[in-house]
């Protein structure tokens, strides 16, 4: 995953923004960064489509062995955000390590957190001829200028775990599915205070959300409001701070000590003389973060226990935390099945078939609708941690199991 507080306007209504192409040339750069803001925190994708979700729309077309003698002399561009976080070495690892068991050639890129860099990377493989780029975006409406003449040139492009914004030179978008993600979240806060049970509170709930320029920010919001807002509209659930629109939320760069700050502020501000029984918050970095402001706040020990406090990504630390009683809630991305999607789509182009899509109008990036394969995300916690270890995602030593 990827933090930012307040200090910005309201956000746009979610509807569907189209590309201003004059007004962004006209623009400075200054201004520039404010419209890509206020495009990703409205956009309208990341979840699958509703009579669609989990079925299968196209072939997979996957030619399933390796070494095809139909895609020697096929190089494939990959080009991941950086190397900082373990998960993208691990998407790209497994990327490389698949398609070149099928034969393709493999120019595995990191941009080190830089667009521009991340942009001459791209152009660079256009120039040696590449035949496939797949693309997670350090910035997702930046790119639209060089995918251009990737598709100019006949390049297939393919958008991994995040979006390609603004452009029509996306041929298919592979992800996890990111509302879905969401409506977990809002769903083990649901449960555990037992609100589907007819609980009656009122429960006090702060929520966080996760960085403005990230385009699935919203849908991650959005998600767990699908399951919030019934119990926030009838005042079983309470946001004491008051602060309940997506703009006062975003946390930059997903930092976990950002949500520790503004955690610490919370708790400060609004509840002095209260207790926050749930916390909203969409990435394990956060989530110990804002672990951290309550521990120091007084939470944590057997006469004022935590509240719950949910999380993204699966990362160990947090799952250790979960395990200890700390964090209540993680959601499981397998990024390895997310590679392993993205290897068999990239397939099927070459080898004839058609790659899966199980979303075929849910993902409009602004100037088009692009095939997507959404694979759903599992919800963690104390009871099913172990899942993680027989999935072979971590040991038992690692889990301390």
């Amino acid at each position: 995953m990827t933090t930012q507080t307040a200090h910005r306007p309201p956000l746009p209504p979610p509807s569907r923004p189209r590309r201003r192409a004059g007004v962004l040339v006209a623009a400075g750069a200054l201004v520039l960064a404010c419209v890509v803001t206020g495009l990703v925190l409205a956009w309208p994708f990341g979840g699958s489509d509703d009579k669609t979700a989990g079925k299968k729309t196209g072939g997979s077309g996957n030619s399933g062995g390796s070494g095809n003698s139909g895609t020697k002399g096929i190089t494939i561009g990959l080009a991941l955000p950086t190397k900082d976080s373990q998960r993208w070495i691990t998407d790209g690892t497994a990327m490389k390590k698949q398609f070149e068991a099928k034969g393709y050639t493999v120019d595995l890129r990191y941009g080190n957190g830089d667009a521009n860099q991340q942009a001459t990377q791209l152009d660079n493989m256009i120039a040696k001829g590449h035949k496939l780029l797949v693309v997670a975006p350090i910035d997702s409406a930046s790119l639209s200028g060089v995918l251009e003449r990737a598709e100019e040139a006949d390049i297939k492009v393919m958008a991994y775990d995040l979006p390609l914004l603004n452009t029509d030179a996306v041929d298919y978008y592979v992800s996890f599915d990111s509302r879905e993600s969401g409506r977990l979240q809002g769903d083990s806060i649901v449960r555990k205070l037992g609100l589907d049970k007819g609980e009656k509170g009122p429960f006090n709930v702060e929520l966080f959300a996760g960085a403005a320029t990230d385009p699935n920010t919203r849908y991650f919001f959005d998600g767990a409001m699908d399951k919030l807002k019934p119990y926030l509209a009838d005042h079983r659930l309470v946001v004491r701070s008051g602060q309940t629109q997506l703009y006062q939320l975003t946390t930059e760069r997903w930092d976990g000590a950002a949500a520790q700050k503004r955690m610490s502020d919370l708790l400060s501000e609004s509840y002095v003389k209260a207790r926050v029984d749930a916390v909203l918050s969409p990435y394990d970095g956060m989530s110990l973060g804002i672990l951290s402001a309550l521990k120091a706040d007084g939470y944590g020990f057997k006469n004022r226990p935590y509240p719950i406090v949910t999380g993204q990504d699966a990362e160990l630390a947090s799952v250790k935390s979960i395990n200890k009683g700390e964090q209540t809630q993680t959601v499981y991305k397998d990024t390895r099945k997310l590679a392993k999607a993205a290897v068999n789509a990239g397939d099927a182009m070459f080898t004839g078939g058609r790659p899966e899509a199980n979303a075929t109008t849910s993902y409009d990036n602004g100037e088009k609708r692009v095939p997507s394969r959404l694979l759903r995300p599992v919800s963690i916690d104390k009871s099913n941690t172990r899942l993680l270890v027989d999935e072979g995602y971590y040991t038992e030593a690692e889990l301390g199991q």
